[in-house]
């Protein structure tokens, strides 16, 4: 089943679920800004995303500014600042058979459902 990490603000997130709910395959929304991911969860995710903490973070959001831009954090602290703030986390995140791409493109989100 596919699994989408979703935010309905977000209009990246809305045309990749459009694109998801047109493919007539079975999904799952995760509204991760309510059902955020846990530590081990999240560490799944950067596996299957083939991708280091810091490059699933988007490092414009105010909060990543305030707190931690110019820090030196190690990958579990990255992390953790997703945990503890799932604005941090970039999206729309989808899972397809143990493997997970960002969303963010309609041609890669197509190949990526075939």
């Amino acid at each position: 089943m596919i699994q989408i990490y979703h935010n309905p603000r977000c209009g990246k997130s809305r045309t990749c679920l459009a694109f998801i709910e047109q493919s007539n395959q079975e999904f799952e929304i995760i509204p991760y800004l309510t059902q955020t991911p846990s530590f081990d969860e999240l560490k799944t995710l950067l596996k299957q995303l083939n991708l280091e903490p810091l490059e699933l973070v988007r490092t414009k959001e105010k909060i990543w500014i305030e707190n931690f831009k110019g820090k030196t954090l190690s990958n579990d602290q990255i992390i953790n600042a997703m945990v503890e703030n799932p604005i941090l986390i970039e999206r729309p995140i989808v899972v397809k058979d143990g493997k997970a791409i960002i969303g963010r493109d309609p041609d890669l989100v197509a190949s990526f459902l075939d």
